[in-house]
């Protein structure tokens, strides 16, 4: 997954590959291995290139707050497909879409099957995380080409769940 990330003003470039539990991570085409894990709400224990980190993330609105290594930012990932014109209006996505788990959870139900013509905004699945149900919405108007997941199935943030062309 690649994203661009607004850091103190700065937008950095972060590409990240899950490995089972580790992380591969480039940011600004710079490497790192990491393994995290949530050890409570918002905590995160790091193990970046054999350097522990305790990093804990607040909800800030669009963005979040992060304090690690005795220092705090503000972090804002710029997603070009919330990107909005002069007139309100959403840009239009063209193309194969990845539909991307945006929690880990589990899957509890599926809307649509693989071959559905489906309409922008239109449910595709349901992923229950944190004992709340979320419902996962098609990102344009075209046809499921694939459902990555089954019902009961558990995923993980970042994972690829359905592709819409």
């Amino acid at each position: 997954m690649i994203l661009d990330v607004r850091i103190g003003g700065r937008t950095r470039r972060v590409e990240v590959e899950r490995q089972g539990s580790r992380l591969r991570v480039q940011l600004d085409g710079r490497a790192f291995e990491a393994d995290a894990v949530e050890v409570a709400p918002g905590t995160y224990s790091i193990l970046l290139d054999a350097r522990a980190l305790e990093v804990r993330v607040q909800p800030a609105g669009d963005a979040v707050h992060v304090h690690a290594g005795g220092e705090e930012f503000l972090a804002e990932v710029l997603d070009p497909r919330a990107w909005r014109g002069k007139r309100g209006g959403v840009l239009k996505l063209e193309g194969r879409q990845q539909i991307i788990a945006p929690m880990p959870g589990k899957v509890v139900r599926l809307l649509v099957k693989t071959g559905d013509t489906v309409e922008a905004g239109q449910g595709l699945l349901v992923v229950e995380a944190m004992k709340m149900q979320n419902e996962i919405r098609a990102p344009k108007t075209g046809k499921v080409e694939r459902l990555a997941v089954s019902e009961g199935q558990a995923v993980n943030a970042g994972e690829v769940i359905a592709v819409v062309a």
